[in-house]
């Protein structure tokens, strides 16, 4: 698989930075949060999953130190690059596809992958395979089907509009194999696979730059396939992106689960 075949929103787009940036300012602070809950220090070895851009990687690679190692891989590695020198080490790599990378572990996380990834039982199984006795894997993953809607506070013509290319985009998510509903079971799958010490949260942003930054990017991202599959006119994507620009709407993402536990 390529980058671009299965995956709906694709890393070489212009695009996919811009969504890259609005993700790190929303959930950075929640990422980093928790991995420090688990005990991040110096020396540990860290294997962050489909990647993407490189805020997570250089964060991990500031608290490891010299003394530790950061893996960071993806099935397209082009926005990594500015993180990739030591303790940082980049690998193309598809986790549901192929074996992990190496073993021995201190922590595994991965946010906003499995939710898109088509053998998502495969990847978790390689993920916990990756650990140290004792290491800790932080799953981080989407719930769109929990919360669908752009605009929770339907007042007028704009956010129906918004909601229904919402509702496109989830179409075209789940026609590709995207379970929309992945996040909310994250906790009973990390302790059907035999993690201990499991706990979850969930993170829903609301009303920021951040959220109607990823909305434009992102619809501008799909605007091709929304008008492709019969989903929106271009007319109606234009006036979508133009009421986004004006900032009168009240944009919000999908929850994010994030769910953890520890290998025996």
């Amino acid at each position: 698989m390529t980058p671009s075949d299965g995956y709906l929103l694709d890393n070489r787009q212009r695009e996919a930075g811009e969504r890259f940036d609005a993700f790190a300012t929303l959930f950075d602070p929640t990422t980093f949060r928790h991995i420090e809950a688990l005990g991040i220090e110096p020396g540990w070895r860290c294997w962050e999953v489909g990647a993407g851009g490189t805020s997570v990687v250089s964060w991990l690679a500031e608290k490891v130190g010299p003394a530790g190692r950061v893996v960071a891989t993806d099935i397209d590695t082009s926005r990594l690059a500015p993180a990739g020198r030591p303790p940082v080490e980049i690998r193309v790599h598809d986790v549901g596809a192929q074996e992990p990378p190496e073993e021995g572990f201190d922590l595994v996380h991965a946010r906003l992958v499995l939710v898109h990834v088509p053998d998502r039982d495969r990847a978790l199984r390689s993920m916990i395979q990756a650990l140290r006795p004792g290491g800790w894997l932080l799953i981080e993953d989407a719930d769109p089907a929990l919360q669908p809607l752009t605009c929770p506070d339907e007042s007028g013509p704009e956010q129906r509009l918004a909601n229904r290319l919402r509702q496109g985009f989830r179409g075209l998510l789940a026609e590709r194999g995207a379970d929309l509903a992945y996040g909310r079971r994250l906790p009973r799958l990390l302790r059907e696979a035999g993690l201990h010490e499991v706990e979850a949260d969930g993170f829903f942003p609301m009303t920021s730059p951040a959220c109607t930054a990823l909305e434009a990017a992102t619809v501008r991202q799909i605007r091709d396939r929304l008008i492709d599959a019969g989903l929106a006119t271009a007319e109606e994507i234009e006036q979508h992106l133009a009421n986004v620009e004006a900032g009168d709407m009240d944009l919000t993402t999908a929850p994010m689960i994030s769910a953890w536990g520890r290998k025996a």
